[in-house]
């Protein structure tokens, strides 16, 4: 059923493409004033307007003409600095939030996806916090004795959507959005794979400890970055492995890094959180890191290849293998541009170069479902 023209709809579409009023004007013909008019529902466009706003926006005309549901809003999104973040950066993650909303509304709706399963705690002191991030492994079977093997797996497994992509800014490393299930947006410029792992571990911290909470405040991210560490490298495995002495032993903080996935960096903060090492000695071993070039990357960061999200292109497989719904089939029901689509998703679904065997194909079941629960603790 035609609503009518949406004002809002073209608000969200021209703020997911980080355009300005007045750059939207220049590519359709129109004045800064007549967009904003637009947005304002001050007034409606002709048919022609839409499909010149469609064809800018990578949209379809039809995106238009349904009411804004389920937007993303800001207290419900965990930024980081979000004070010193810039408006229009900050709506332009919130627009993409509430697409990721849509896609993840279209694929429940067709498939069995994981059940949500990030549990609560309340928390207030530095051991409350240490106690949730063991509480957290405990719960999902990891315990607190190995490495986790794959951070991206873990938040997968618990029912969120992680997505990588390069559109939004290199200010924005990491965030998650608190939904009915939770989605974790990670900038792909970061690149080492330690940075990664605890970006994800920071985020994982405010779906457990941040419910309802707007966060942002050096409060809540102090939390969620000890609960990084908490959770990355158990306490009890830390002090035991931490290398005892004045001067400190380089050769075995990269042996922890190896095996735990962490930086030294972040290793070094965690010895100071847990009163190993005290303000003046972080800082003298952080000088030496700078001096010797490992500020922004460290030894053997080229050596450990980054997670890749799974859940996703799972989705678009078996949704490709099972109902023959393909790229543009999905990018219609969204009534947008398969371009934006993919621009959406960060990658070349592998449902396009299926052969036509497999498209035929009867895999009798819509479940995804790629946990493997082992006995081994570091296991995702």
């Amino acid at each position: 059923m035609d609503s009518g023209f949406q004002a809002e709809k073209l608000r969200l579409a021209r703020q997911l493409l980080g355009m300005s009023l007045a750059e939207l004007g220049v590519e359709v013909g129109a004045s800064r004033q007549y967009i904003h008019q637009l947005e304002s529902d001050a007034k409606s466009p002709n048919s022609e307007m839409e499909e010149a706003l469609a064809s800018v926006l990578e949209v379809r005309p039809s995106f238009f003409h349904s009411p804004l549901k389920n937007s993303v809003k800001v207290e419900q999104t965990h930024f980081r600095k979000l004070r010193s973040t810039p408006i229009s950066l900050v709506q332009q993650v919130l627009a993409y939030g509430t697409m990721y909303e849509h896609l993840v509304g279209l694929l429940d709706r067709n498939l069995t996806l994981p059940v949500v399963d990030f549990p609560e705690f309340h928390v207030e002191t530095a051991d409350d916090i240490e106690a949730a991030a063991e509480a957290c492994r405990h719960h999902w079977g990891l315990g607190v004795t190995r490495p986790i093997s794959d951070m991206t797996r873990i938040l997968e497994n618990a029912g969120a959507v992680v997505v990588l992509i390069e559109a939004v800014s290199e200010k924005i490393d990491a965030l998650s959005m608190s939904r009915a299930r939770p989605i974790v947006v990670r900038s792909s410029k970061k690149e080492a794979l330690c940075r990664q792992r605890f970006d994800l571990a920071h985020e994982c911290g405010h779906l457990v400890m941040h419910q309802g909470i707007q966060t942002g405040s050096k409060e809540t991210e102090d939390q969620a970055h000890r609960f990084a560490g908490a959770f990355l490298i158990p306490k009890l495995s830390f002090l035991r492995e931490f290398p005892d002495g004045r001067r400190m032993n380089w050769r075995a903080l990269f042996e922890m890094k190896l095996k735990w996935k962490v930086s030294v960096q972040a290793i070094l903060y965690r010895a100071k959180d847990l009163g190993i090492i005290d303000a003046a000695q972080y800082r003298r071993n952080q000088v030496q890191l700078r001096r010797n070039g490992q500020a922004k990357r460290e030894k053997f960061d080229d050596e450990m290849p980054l997670e890749q999200p799974l859940l996703l292109e799972k989705c678009f497989d078996l949704l490709s293998e099972k109902r023959r719904l393909y790229i543009d089939g999905m990018a219609n029901e969204l009534s947008i541009q398969t371009s934006l689509l993919m621009r959406l998703l960060g990658f070349l679904p592998s449902i396009q170069k299926l052969d036509a065997e497999s498209r035929s194909a009867d895999f009798g079941s819509n479940i995804v479902n790629f946990r493997q629960r082992t006995s081994g603790a570091g296991s995702a």
